[in-house]
């Protein structure tokens, strides 16, 4: 079974999404299980189990890990292929994010089109991988940083652009027989961090009935992160 693969069809993005098929994926990822194992634990009846597991089986999400006979049935057992799914934005092909019709270093929404063009190469780069069984050379670094102040953070990004354009400019050789583009992802962003719910305060009427006080919104707290990623450029997508 693999960590993480990705989706890159619309019709197996499609099944993936049904709740139920969704459920059925997060079952067998914690192992191999029969259609009437995991009527139970979905609340279906084996014939409806078995209907689903079919169509994610038709689409290379879940695999025959084995068969066992139970009484005088012969019982299949399957599991999922992967332990988590990703979704490509191929699966959208139409309407996938395009980081080059637009170039904003601080636009929230570039760096997402950016890190929607990175799952959807590296995703590519790995079926191809796997078809070629060959190993793929990538690098990730990720990590967080705290900063004392919005000048602190300005300029960490001016030396952290100084750094990687200087380390681009001595590497790159555009006139290399045989050289393999390689595509360089820097980014920054605020760390996600669990949200703490206010605990509500009692309120007083004045004549002594005590009613519960409004509960607040979550509060999330965010923390700089950074992340760097470098891998080989995919070919050019029709």
């Amino acid at each position: 079974m693999l960590d993480v693969t990705v989706i890159e069809d619309a019709e197996a993005a499609a099944v993936s999404l049904d709740p139920i098929r969704a459920r059925l994926l997060a079952e067998l990822a914690a192992g191999p299980a029969s259609a009437a194992m995991l009527a139970g634990k979905v609340g279906l009846p084996r014939q409806k189990v078995n209907y689903h597991l079919k169509a994610l089986e038709r689409h290379g999400l879940v695999e025959l890990a084995g068969e066992r006979r139970k009484g005088n049935v012969t019982e299949r057992l399957m599991r999922a292929t992967a332990a988590s799914y990703v979704i490509s934005p191929l699966a959208l092909a139409a309407v996938q994010p395009d980081p080059d019709r637009f170039r904003d270093q601080l636009s929230a929404r570039w760096l997402l089109a950016l890190g929607a063009r990175l799952v959807r190469d590296v995703g590519a780069l790995i079926t191809g991988a796997a078809k070629a069984r060959k190993r793929l050379a990538t690098y990730a670094l990720d990590g967080e940083v705290t900063f004392a102040s919005a000048a602190d953070r300005a300029a960490f990004i001016e030396e952290l652009t100084q750094g990687v354009g200087a380390l681009i400019r001595k590497y790159h050789d555009g006139n290399a027989e045989g050289g393999r583009d390689h595509r360089i992802v820097v980014a920054v962003h605020p760390t996600l961090k669990p949200e703490v719910t206010v605990k509500p305060e009692a309120t007083v009427k004045p004549e002594g009935t005590v009613e519960p006080a409004a509960i607040a919104a979550p509060e999330t707290v965010a923390a700089p992160e950074t992340a760097l990623a470098a891998a080989p450029t995919p070919p050019a997508q029709d």
